[in-house]
């Protein structure tokens, strides 16, 4: 099969498809490293307290430098999710007709210079807009990389390789526990910041200097937006030829403000005829419901596992303890589900019973596990329910990719990410914060968290029974003629 010059010729020679895995996972990994970070004892520190008999001790950390309860201190948790609501469906929009690598660098920019406000920050309203900032970063690449993940990853193994990228999420959090702990302990919280951005700067510079890469199901898009400006620089050539001097910029400026009025227009109208094709695909819809249930437990357990940790089982290391369970179950757990899914044939309704029934067992496991008093009965039940929940994260957002035309897997992922955000972990750490202030009593608070597993396990187990339809073969009529080339992988393993 004859591949197409022009894509050759766009392509990067020394950009593979693992060599792009591996830039996005590095990108995925730093960005849940400042979540884990943010959340460690060593940077999140605690208020001043005083004991009964009188004796005070004063307080450390982010929560102590600026005397934050625990809502506000769960709000810093959650802020980058105003970046990442409002910067989510615009990324996923504007891939269509930009280069979705320049838009990355927008955003990583964007998270540089907010991490590193963060390490700079003097009050809490400062450090607050610094965190909303961040989410803008996240919103740049976390729609497009499973994507482009997807469409050159082989194809026995691509639940495989998503594995692989949200492997990252809860590594990079785990790392961030150990990061935050040993930052905080040797240093200032303020240098875990800091070196968060310095990481990151490179990344950034690579979204502005990278050739660009093709994304299946943009072509067609892009193309429209090629002939858009062809005709309106026609038709603007033809008022120069048949009008007055005194008159042609003022009839070119009509015609290129109304034209750009409609194209500002057509593109609202085109997002909004997208969300509304994706709210009418049930299985993308139970999938994320699903997830966003899933999502308020881990996004608690990340934030408020250390603490809960440290108090009911007087960990003195628990930034450390977390952390190290954190990484290898993540790993694990990751890794198997994604390979688990291939090996017992990648489909959607396979992917719904491995959500299910990995979830409700890793729950009665997490749920197990705070019920016992000893501290090795408790490791052992956690390790085991963490293992089987992270073996979720491929499948999920295997069903979140193939449940949707090609051209919708952006904005698929990004409604995703923000629903799982916005109606998951964000409210879920506040919330925690505000019923342990209220029992004041770490075990009863973990109880009630884990159950919330269950109903997420039984929203996935109707997914099953829902109807499927192959919406990864087709992404659209007007796209028939791109076939052939889009059957080809957009990066060649072969390139030197």
């Amino acid at each position: 099969m004859a591949k197409n010059p022009d894509t050759a010729a766009a392509r990067p020679s020394w950009f593979t498809p693992k060599r792009l895995l591996l830039v996005f996972c590095a990108i995925n990994l730093l960005n849940y490293v400042d979540r884990g970070a943010i959340a460690s004892n060593g940077v999140n520190g605690s208020r001043e307290s005083c004991s009964e008999s009188g004796v005070c001790t004063s307080g450390s950390g982010i929560q102590g430098d600026f005397n934050l309860n625990n809502f506000q201190d769960g709000i810093l948790s959650s802020a980058f999710m105003v970046g990442l609501l409002l910067a989510s469906p615009i990324f996923a929009s504007m891939a269509k007709s930009h280069n979705p690598f320049r838009l990355i660098g927008v955003g990583l920019s964007v998270w540089t210079f907010a991490t590193a406000g963060c390490g700079s920050s003097f009050n809490f309203w400062s450090i607050a807009i610094c965190r909303m900032l961040v989410g803008v970063g996240e919103a740049s690449f976390i729609s497009l990389a499973a994507p482009f993940i997807d469409d050159n990853a082989p194809v026995a193994q691509k639940t495989a390789w998503l594995a692989m990228f949200y492997m990252c999420i809860p590594t990079g959090v785990a790392l961030g526990y150990v990061y935050g702990g040993i930052v905080g302990y040797y240093a200032n919280w303020r240098y875990a910041f800091w070196g968060e951005a310095f990481l990151m700067l490179p990344f950034a510079i690579l979204g502005f200097v990278m050739k660009p890469v093709e994304l299946k199901g943009m072509r067609a898009s892009i193309s429209e937006e090629s002939i858009n400006a062809t005709s309106l620089t026609e038709d603007s050539k033809g008022y120069e030829q048949s009008g007055k001097p005194g008159t042609v910029n003022l009839a070119s400026f009509k015609v290129c403000k109304a034209t750009g009025a409609l194209r500002i227009c057509g593109q609202i109208s085109g997002f909004s005829k997208d969300v509304k094709a994706l709210l009418l695909e049930k299985v993308y819809v139970v999938n994320v419901l699903g997830y966003v249930t899933y999502n308020f437990v881990l996004g608690a357990y990340s934030y408020w596992g250390p603490k809960a940790g440290y108090y009911i089982y007087s960990m003195s290391n628990a930034d450390m303890l977390f952390g190290g369970i954190t990484i290898v179950c993540g790993i694990l757990g990751t890794l198997s589900g994604g390979y688990i899914l291939d090996s017992i044939n990648a489909t959607i309704p396979n992917a719904f019973k491995l959500l299910s029934g990995a979830t409700f067992l890793g729950a009665i496991f997490c749920f197990s596990a705070f019920c016992f008093k000893s501290l090795y009965a408790f490791i052992a039940f956690f390790s085991v329910g963490e293992l089987l929940i992270f073996a979720t994260q491929a499948p999920v957002n295997y069903v979140c990719l193939r449940s949707v035309r090609p051209s919708l897997r952006p904005l698929s992922m990004a409604i995703s990410t923000v629903s799982i955000h916005i109606f998951g972990d964000v409210p879920s750490s506040p919330l925690v914060g505000v019923l342990q202030d209220y029992v004041n009593n770490w075990r009863v608070t973990s109880l009630v968290l884990t159950s919330v597993l269950f109903p997420a396990a039984g929203i996935w187990f109707l997914g099953v029974f829902l109807k499927v339809s192959d919406t990864l073969a087709i992404d659209d009529e007007d796209e028939s003629t791109e076939t052939e080339v889009l059957a080809e992988p957009l990066l060649d393993e072969n390139h030197a």
